[in-house]
């Protein structure tokens, strides 16, 4: 697959409406700056404790406070909105990603793009082929978080499941490792882990937010499940380079 278009450099005046649910985490806040950048309307959801995160940012958005999961919060949120990112956090042992995304499903507007993320865990059609160490670490962390009641994967995956069986205009993102830098552009995707170009598992958090603020303008992306890796993470690279021999 070739990196995703950000459509919106074609469409300048566009002036969309978009709510950011988690956005005063890492990813949150970074794609509030994106979809600022754009010129985009931001409505941003968040706990009352954590607005103070946000900075700068909360002086250009209208915040709604709450858990991401009560469908009144989300609500309020989404209304009117012609887009929205929602960061799906397994949190806790309640159902609480799979509580937000399904009040998102529920409450917005019909022909709305939506855009979801997660990790590479999630498979939509089971053709996914993980490596060792990321098998490991869901066989063994998942138990030990589950148990300790501070998160449960397998709530991301029912939270997926029910956008993948919704009709809606949904795009799930799946990161690989992330790390902090500068951006390197938009990332490389593939619809399956274990392909080759993936393979470096690295993508800079600014740039999984640049895919899912693009992914609201690009519509083939709709009803996708892109796993992507960073622009210039050596795998993708060498994909490219491999690529233009081949033209």
């Amino acid at each position: 697959m070739e990196p995703v278009r950000d459509r919106y450099a074609a469409d300048r005046n566009a002036k969309l409406k978009v709510c950011v649910i988690g956005a005063s985490g890492k990813l949150g806040r970074y794609m509030v700056q994106h979809a600022l950048e754009r010129g985009y309307e931001v409505v941003g959801v968040c706990r009352a404790a954590s607005v103070a995160k946000l900075g700068a940012l909360r002086d250009h958005i209208t915040v709604v406070t709450g858990a991401t999961n009560d469908e009144a919060v989300i609500a309020r949120a989404v209304d009117g909105c012609d887009g929205v990112l929602t960061v799906l956090v397994p949190r806790g042992v309640n159902h609480y990603a799979a509580g937000t995304a399904q009040a998102v499903l529920d409450h917005t507007r019909g022909g709305a793009r939506l855009v979801f993320s997660c990790g590479w865990h999630i498979s939509r059609d089971g053709l996914d082929v993980y490596p060792w160490k990321l098998r490991a670490i869901v066989k063994i962390a998942s138990p030990l978080a589950k148990l300790a009641r501070f998160a449960d994967l397998d709530d991301q995956v029912d939270a997926c499941q029910r956008v993948f069986a919704s009709n809606t205009r949904w795009t799930v993102v799946r990161g690989s490792d992330l790390t902090e830098g500068p951006s390197q552009g938009l990332p490389v995707w593939s619809r399956h882990v274990g392909d080759p170009k993936l393979s470096s598992n690295q993508t800079r958090r600014v740039d999984f937010a640049l895919f899912m603020v693009a992914a609201l303008t690009d519509d083939t992306l709709i009803r996708e499940a892109p796993a992507i890796v960073g622009r210039r993470a050596p795998s993708a690279l060498a994909h490219a380079e491999i690529t233009r021999e081949l033209q």
